[in-house]
């Protein structure tokens, strides 16, 4: 079950590869940075739009510790998260690097992303914590 690169997310799954988080963002308004990836700018509808490195830091924003076990990610239980990136943008992901518990993974604690190579062309952007959270949540 991984992700299928289209011409419009091709520039995304490029970056992960190349352990690169990418973002786009409008050159006609002041719409911000935007994800998921798409050639149109989700706030005026402008095709003017440019591909940029995000910093790869985020705060956890949400998540879900699922219990069941999925072939692809072992038999522990992992959580399913949002973060919210620096730039603005909100994305899907799983923490890694830490334990799966709710008293590891306290909300707004800073993360960074990680990248975890799965093929030849596909890598997969997780976010761990960040090296000065590391301490607080074990």
């Amino acid at each position: 079950m991984l992700p299928e690169p289209t011409p419009e997310t091709r520039h995304f799954w490029e970056g992960c590869k190349a352990s690169e988080l990418r973002l786009q963002r409008c050159t006609d308004c002041d719409g911000g940075s935007y994800f998921p990836p798409r050639p149109f700018c989700p706030k005026c509808g402008s095709r003017k739009v440019e591909v940029f490195p995000a910093s790869g830091k985020a705060v956890l924003w949400s998540y879900v510790i699922n219990h069941r076990p999925r072939p692809d990610m072992g038999t522990e239980p992992y959580a399913i998260a949002v973060v919210k990136l620096e730039e603005g943008p909100t994305m899907m992901t799983n923490i890694v690097g830490c334990p799966q518990t709710p008293e590891a993974l306290p909300l707004d604690m800073p993360v960074k992303v990680s990248f975890a190579r799965q093929t030849d062309d596909i890598s997969l952007p997780f976010f761990e914590p960040a090296p000065s959270s590391q301490a607080k949540a074990g």
